[in-house]
């Protein structure tokens, strides 16, 4: 039997998953979760990523453990975060993508290159967070003087496990500087902003072999959690997905990313997928509902916040989209500025979101179908938000869609299938 080691990071927690095929399926066993989250420091933002790489390696012995012989190993994490790095001295801190320092820099990014600009070249939705602004940020503040790397955070915390850097396809296209046709990162974004060439280095697949660490080998997945997502879903044909956690990533595979004026004004992204395009869109996710109840009332079972969100009759709605949801000190708060009168009880609000999230997730389908010409009749629902049995209701009865809610580790699949993939072809 040969075994695989997932290592999925979110924005709230990790874990540690061995796979190995058995009957020409993917099983799994989870041998290691460890905590994450963003902390406040200086009044900014940030990711303890000694903390994340001490996880990361006791979870590697945790497994090896049980499975001495581990064919290989991957991470994947949330996108458009990265480490700078001298030669290999890190840069601290490691800024979260929640952090407001990009507001004041992205009129300054888009006077030297407009967004549609932008847009035509990279194909990827505006969010304040971007790599993009992030890195000019960096520049502004003097981050980049010495300078010799830039890791997102996968490969930041590969490197950490076997000493070689790599820039992966699937997150680097996250960043909002790679060629929509080219698949590398756009010399002329770079040249506009006046960034150091030699940070932006030329991609790699998923499937690559970087190192070794422990006798295990060092293989890129796809990094982004998002494009391992997709690839871990088992799907009869080709129909939108909701990948539902922090966020909701919701798409569809293309042949090739489309970059027209509709996909601009409506803001959808076109990120690398594993030997496709996916258009896709950020929706703001469990986020919201998982601050509310930290806030509003953490000691209640889900079951019974869904059950009494159901019950109630609060119909106003929301945009769940809206900044004002980013990150407020209170989450109660935004919504309060944000409806005509505020809900009477705490269950109007988890209604609020769950109606409001259905109604962004209708708009994105309607979107969908016109900018690519196609109308779907199913709706894939993978991750965390795929157990919430009222939400996938609201969503099936808003879009018209039947909802098939996959309440699994669609990450990690989709990362042990690249690292399953990747094997076969070296052997091969």
């Amino acid at each position: 039997m040969r075994y695989y080691l997932a290592i999925d990071i979110g924005a709230s927690s990790g874990r540690h998953i061995v796979g190995w095929k058995e009957n020409r399926e993917i099983r799994t066993r989870e041998v290691y979760r460890f905590p994450n989250g963003v902390t406040e420091q200086d009044g900014h933002l940030t990711w303890n990523i000694a903390a994340l790489e001490q996880h990361v390696k006791t979870g590697i012995d945790e497994a090896q453990k049980e499975y001495p012989q581990i064919e290989s190993l991957s991470i994947d994490t949330w996108a458009v975060d990265y480490v700078l790095m001298k030669e290999d001295q890190e840069v601290l801190p490691c800024y979260a993508y929640r952090d407001s320092r990009t507001e004041t820099v992205i009129p300054r990014v888009h006077d030297r290159i407009v967004f549609s600009e932008l847009y035509r070249r990279t194909g990827i939705q505006f969010q304040p967070f971007n790599t993009i602004y992030q890195l000019y940020a960096d520049k502004l503040a003097g981050r980049l003087e010495g300078v010799t790397d830039f890791l997102m955070i996968p490969e930041y915390l590969m490197y950490k496990l076997c000493g070689v850097k790599s820039h992966e396809y699937t997150n680097a296209t996250t960043t909002g500087m790679v060629g929509a046709e080219t698949g590398e990162y756009d010399p002329a974004i770079i040249e506009a902003l006046e960034l150091p060439v030699h940070l932006f280095r030329s991609l790699q697949q998923p499937g690559t072999v970087i190192g070794e660490y422990k006798g295990i080998r060092v293989m890129l997945c796809a990094t982004h959690d998002t494009a391992s997502a997709v690839e871990g879903i088992p799907m009869e044909g080709n129909y939108p997905y909701i990948s539902s956690g922090t966020w909701s990533l919701l798409g569809v595979k293309t042949e090739k990313p489309i970059t027209d004026s509709a996909s601009e004004q409506a803001n959808w992204s076109n990120e690398g997928g594993v030997g496709y395009n996916r258009y896709q869109k950020n929706i703001m996710g469990m986020w919201i509902v998982n601050r509310l109840r930290d806030e509003l009332c953490p000691d209640m079972p889900w079951d019974a916040i869904t059950t009494e969100a159901e019950q109630k009759h609060f119909d106003h709605l929301v945009d769940v989209n809206d900044p004002a949801f980013l990150a407020p000190e209170s989450m109660k708060a935004a919504f309060d500025l944000k409806l005509p009168h505020p809900p009477k009880c705490t269950a109007g609000y988890f209604r609020c979101t769950y109606r409001s999230l259905a109604r962004g997730y209708e708009q994105a389908i309607e979107e969908i179908e016109k900018n690519t010409g196609k109308t779907y009749q199913k709706l894939y629902i993978v991750g965390g938000g795929a157990k919430n049995q009222l939400l996938n209701k609201l969503t099936e009865e808003a879009t018209g869609k039947q909802v098939i809610a996959l309440p699994i580790e669609a990450t990690a699949l989709g990362n042990l299938k690249n690292q399953i993939k990747g094997a076969t072809s070296d052997a091969g």
